[in-house]
């Protein structure tokens, strides 16, 4: 058994090695250019090395993608649930998510580029993609509405609206940051964000 556990703890940190890399990979390159070949040179490893953790390119984009989702779930949305129900909890999920933006600004968000890298492209790969970012949506849209039922936002709010235009925001600050490499993107987007916001919030009572 001691030997069995030690095996798989040791497993588990080369799985994180390949995926760390293959993360990095992504988010400058894209997801299609992750292949077995490649993983296996930025990591050192053989290619059956790579290949004995995910078995297949396919796999290996699948788990990246997840992988990329859990991290995110880790920093933006985990922390915002430590906030109140409401207009705290929804701003901190915007402020957490346009924090991650600054980071990735360089290397570049796999949930951006993915969209439009597998926009017309159906399979698994794809899949994890949209079931992924109708995750990050619908957790945006219930912030909209419990901030709607705390009576801090304006009863006739549409908050699929409101959302596709927040995301609308950070497809452009992605455009701006990356493409135009627009210095003023991120405080454009913040404060996009914060207009929007501001739009429909009821304010408090004197």
């Amino acid at each position: 058994m001691p030997q069995t556990t030690s095996r798989q703890r040791k497993g588990d940190a080369t799985r994180a090695v390949i995926l760390d890399a293959a993360l990095g990979l992504a988010g400058t390159s894209g997801i299609d250019a992750l292949t077995i070949g490649v993983l296996a040179q930025l990591t050192s490893m053989s290619k059956s090395g790579v290949f004995a953790h995910f078995g297949s390119r396919e796999d290996l984009q699948i788990a990246v993608v997840h992988e990329y989702h859990q991290r995110f779930q880790r920093d933006v949305f985990e922390p915002a649930m430590n906030q109140p129900r409401g207009l705290a909890r929804l701003q901190a999920l915007l402020d957490n998510w346009i924090r991650l933006a600054t980071h990735e600004i360089a290397q570049g968000c796999i949930y951006m580029s993915g969209a439009f890298e597998y926009d017309d492209r159906p399979g698994p790969v794809r899949e994890a993609l949209v079931q992924s970012l109708t995750t990050w949506r619908h957790a945006l849209v219930r912030a909209c509405r419990q901030a709607m039922e705390q009576g801090q936002m304006r009863g006739d709010t549409d908050a699929e609206q409101l959302v596709f235009e927040l995301m609308g925001l950070m497809l452009a600050l992605h455009h701006d940051a990356r493409f135009l490499k627009r210095p003023d993107a991120l405080e454009r987007a913040s404060h996009g964000m914060k207009r929007l916001i501001g739009q429909y919030r009821i304010p408090l009572a004197a």
